[in-house]
């Protein structure tokens, strides 16, 4: 792949299909009127008490602890093998279909999936692989596939800008050029992100190096290295999914919560742990709820890898805060004839009283049961360092600065054919994200990795400290990154930067920005993207 421009897509021929497109945007939410009665304390905080209160409790809490039974067999979701075409990549096939699913006994549930009725299978390839994937779209409207945290071209990165019509396919390739990581794809065009990831549009990423596969880590995927896409829903009493909150309907601040937890697709799951040592590669899959994963007994765990890779060493922690999109790679430790629940505990979301509660902040879950056999297969002791880590890069140049407001970053909405920033490729700079508003944000950025430098001018902690793409962002806060640009130059396709609570990104929280090499800069004209092609928004 040439490094400084990515190559076209493949040609792809939609199938025939007589019906008329049917995917019209939803209506965005009248952000001021969210707002009002939102995001002014005042407001929320001056309601009659009592009333209020006893609302607020009732309408808000949500925990399942001590209802569940575990009686579900956690499902482990299949390996897709590739096959190697004529130019020698590997090619990947993914087949975006509606389905039927039972998460509770005796009620189906419709929902969408890829290669299957719910989420996806996982793609495994290594760094140095030249990849391909044909996602072929049999869903009911279009949609994208986009593949977060992956270091690719802007071109087939699946963001809005790549939208795959009904009953077509769309087929983009890259070469791995990464470390090893826990990644994953979901759609995102403009919009829609929220109904379509909420539906089952969802799959692991995981990339594999040399390095990584070096170390005494357990690596048998589905035994002892096992994953865990955690996600929350509502579902009605006939078993249809409720999205009546999806977009802000009722008073909401972060977009639906809900009161059931799939962990892989299954409810009400147990695990059956046949080894000392179990290595979960966490993900955040919901579109809105913030978890604090830990286990019912308190016992430690080891944090071993971050969004984009592993860490220096191991981080022994008992709780760790994932927001919607953020992975993480724990390694714990079991003993013959354990029984323990992996839980969500209330988050530290640093938001007063009234907003952390609708957004979920006192809510307690059970996830997922683990039940130990009566004799363990010995496992390796951890590694004392896990991988290199060179210092933080440094940032040239002025920071850029980033303020949260009523789902705008600096004031404005997202626009497809504007840009918002241009930037190097291979260059690394300061971005400043700034939270001022009383509600909980997180941030995503497309096409980099970023460090944590600092939050409101603290040393990160422990879990912020590896390399990431994806981080919370407390209300009243302030997060530095420093931002490593890719070395893939398009003046065309732009990369999103956005808030990963999918209902503040579909109502307009996001930007856009193309990565430009010194010779392409001068096609960048002005504030304007140059596209011409339908963008499906």
């Amino acid at each position: 792949m040439n490094a400084q421009h990515p190559p076209g897509r493949e040609t792809a021929t939609p199938e025939p299909d007589d019906r008329t497109e049917t995917a019209p945007a939803p209506a965005r939410p009248r952000r001021r009127a969210v707002l009002k009665g939102l995001a002014a304390t005042g407001i929320v905080l001056v309601a009659p008490a009592a009333g209020f209160v006893g609302w607020l409790y009732l309408d808000s809490g949500r925990s399942n602890t001590g209802s569940l039974s575990f009686r579900n067999r956690l499902k482990i979701p299949p390996l897709l093998d590739p096959t190697t075409d004529s130019d020698g990549r590997k090619r990947f096939r993914l087949d975006l279909r509606e389905g039927s699913t039972e998460f509770l006994p005796g009620l189906p549930t419709a929902t969408w999936g890829a290669n299957g009725t719910y989420l996806g299978p996982t793609l495994r390839a290594r760094r140095g692989d030249r990849v391909a994937v044909d996602v072929t779209n049999h869903l009911p409207e279009r949609t994208s596939v986009h593949w977060h945290g992956m270091h690719l071209p802007a071109e087939m990165d699946g963001g809005p800008h790549n939208p795959i019509d009904r009953n077509a396919t769309w087929q983009p390739y890259w070469t791995i050029a990464q470390p090893a990581a826990t990644l994953w794809y979901h759609p995102h065009l403009h919009q829609t992100t929220a109904q379509h990831v909420y539906r089952g549009v969802a799959g692991l990423f995981i990339v594999d190096d040399p390095a990584t596969d070096a170390l005494p880590l357990p690596k048998q995927y589905g035994v002892d290295d096992v994953p865990l896409v955690i996600q929350d829903k509502k579902i009605k009493d006939d078993g249809t999914l409720d999205t009546s909150k999806m977009n802000f309907g009722g008073l909401t601040i972060t977009g639906l919560l809900g009161d059931k937890i799939l962990v892989n697709g299954t409810y009400d799951p147990h695990f059956e742990v046949k080894t000392e040592l179990v290595r979960f590669r966490l993900l955040n899959g919901s579109n809105a709820r913030i978890f604090h994963v830990g286990f019912a007994d308190d016992r430690e765990f080891q944090l071993v890898a971050a969004d984009s890779g592993l860490l220096g060493a191991p981080q022994p922690l008992n709780r760790l805060l994932l927001s919607p999109g953020e992975r993480a790679e724990i390694v714990v430790r079991f003993a013959p004839g354990d029984d323990v629940v992996m839980k969500s505990f209330p988050p530290p979301l640093k938001a007063n009283f009234a907003y952390a509660r609708l957004a979920g902040g006192d809510d307690e879950h059970d996830l997922v049961k683990f039940v130990a056999a009566g004799t363990l297969r010995p496992s390796p002791a951890l590694p004392a360092t896990l991988a290199p880590q060179p210092p933080a890069p440094q940032p040239t140049g002025d920071p850029f600065r980033l303020t949260m407001g009523d789902f705008t970053f600096n004031g404005r909405t997202m626009e497809m054919q504007r840009l918002d920033r241009v930037v190097g490729t291979g260059t690394v700079e300061r971005w400043e994200i700034v939270n001022s508003q009383l509600i909980p944000h997180n941030f995503h950025v497309h096409g980099s990795s970023f460090h944590v430098v600092d939050v409101d001018g603290e040393a990160p902690p422990a879990h912020l400290r590896g390399v990431k793409d994806t981080v919370y962002v407390a209300p009243n806060s302030t997060v530095n990154l420093a931002v490593s640009f890719l070395p893939y130059s398009d003046a065309r396709y732009p990369y999103m930067f956005h808030c990963h609570l999918l209902a503040h990104e579909d109502s307009g929280m996001m930007g856009q920005f193309v990565t430009v090499s010194p010779a392409d800069r001068s096609l960048v004209q002005g504030d304007r993207l140059p596209l011409a092609h339908d963008h499906g928004d």
